[in-house]
């Protein structure tokens, strides 16, 4: 795979799976149920935006060599406005964010 896009999108397809399935080990052990908290939507969306927004950056980054890092900033405020649009009104509708909850969006984000 010499093209940098295929290659980072292969490679993040392959750590989010595997993170995937280590987080749906931990909650089966503790006997938590498995597909709650728009899990496999997070992971799912995570992926994309990341594949997005590596695409952008890499297609800029001999135009705007200088502006990488701003451009970088702000894919993560996409992100951002992504989780309080899709995820943080199903979240909070109880009043509360609760820990799996938290690591359901926060786990694919970090990754």
């Amino acid at each position: 795979m010499k093209n940098p896009f295929t290659s980072f999108s292969v490679k993040l397809i392959i750590i989010l799976s595997l993170a995937f399935a280590i987080h749906l080990f931990a909650l089966s052990s503790k006997s938590l149920p498995l597909y709650d908290n728009k899990i496999v939507l997070s992971y799912v969306v995570n992926a994309l935006l990341a594949i997005l927004i590596f695409g952008f950056l890499f297609k800029m980054k001999d135009k705007y060599k200088e502006q990488l890092g701003f451009l970088f900033l702000g894919g993560s405020v996409l992100k951002f406005i992504v989780f309080f649009i899709v995820f943080y009104p199903f979240y909070k509708a109880d009043g509360t964010i609760s820990k799996l909850e938290f690591a359901a969006f926060f786990v694919p984000y970090i990754l």
